[in-house]
């Protein structure tokens, strides 16, 4: 019995051991020189990748990956946006045609509105039609519950294949979400979205300005390896989405198996990206959540 127990004992340890082993963490990786142009042709060797400060070995790499896409496009339909909620779907609606129509056969999209509450306006699809029609459905009213939509985007895109990205229209501010910026934040790390916001200002001067949700938004974008977009009109609006597809087809992917970690790593596992080449800036997402790992 006690031999039994103790084969028993070991084998799982063994089991333990191994399944923290062969579990891939995957990297969306953008790059780009120091006056902010896309760099698609490095090679695998050209980049360090750090786990809880450990050098890993890359397993992985996909240049300018053709992993399909699953993007959650998120409007802020609060009060503040009335007067530009046309011309905003209208950019989306530009970008859904582009995602579709152009890229991956297999990319798909999701459309999200939020004021007081979330809407799922349209799960994940290829119907382009579908998705144009939701945007017209579209009507602004009170309240803001931008963590409430980032959270459930999140848990949405968890499971999905390939590669996951939010795309947030909105001016920053929140005042009805029940769940906070920490919660959202750590939805959208474990669903390994990036996050692309674009930050709508209905007001220019700063006293009018909700500088705090602009400054979420950065935070969102930074810790999940995105970034922000400030169109000041339309036209810049419409290249702001067609800059995001250039980003998503101009990505590097990189995995690795976590080898050599602390014994007791954090829940977090902070992650650091280098490019060997000092004129170059590599972005990511700033780490993963070890008990989420496949």
């Amino acid at each position: 019995m006690g031999c039994a127990v103790l084969l028993l004992t070991l084998t799982l340890a063994a089991q333990s051991t191994f399944k923290t082993n062969v579990n891939l963490v995957r990297l969306l990786v953008s790059v780009k020189t120091q006056a902010g142009e896309l760099v698609g042709s490095l090679r695998r060797d050209e980049f360090d990748i750090y786990d809880c400060g450990v050098k890993q070995e890359v397993a992985v790499f996909e240049h300018q990956t053709t992993q399909p896409l699953s993007v959650s496009v998120m409007v802020d339909a609060s009060g503040s946006t009335l007067k530009d909620i046309h011309y905003e779907t209208a950019s989306i609606g530009k970008f859904f045609k582009a995602l579709l129509k152009e890229g991956n056969s297999k990319d798909m999209a999701a459309l999200y509105s939020f004021n007081y509450d979330v809407s799922v306006m349209h799960v994940f699809t290829r119907n382009l039609n579908q998705l144009e029609a939701q945007l017209g459905r579209i009507k602004p009213t009170a309240g803001t519950s931008l963590y409430d939509a980032v959270h459930f985007a999140g848990h949405d895109l968890q499971g999905r294949d390939g590669r996951h990205v939010m795309v947030i229209v909105s001016d920053g501010g929140d005042t009805t979400s029940h769940w906070k910026y920490h919660d959202a934040l750590e939805a959208a790390q474990k669903a390994d979205a990036v996050i692309y916001p674009i930050i709508v200002v209905p007001i220019t001067n700063d006293a009018g300005r909700n500088i705090g949700g602009e400054h979420t938004l950065m935070q969102f974008a930074s810790n999940t390896g995105g970034r922000v977009f400030y169109p000041s009109n339309f036209a810049e609006l419409d290249k702001a989405f067609a800059e995001i597809l250039l980003d998503l087809r101009t990505q590097y992917m990189i995995g690795y198996y976590p080898r050599n970690l602390p014994p007791e790593p954090p829940r977090f596992r902070p992650v650091k990206v280098d490019v060997k080449r000092a004129d170059l800036r590599a972005s990511t997402r700033t780490g993963y959540y070890g008990d989420v790992l496949p």
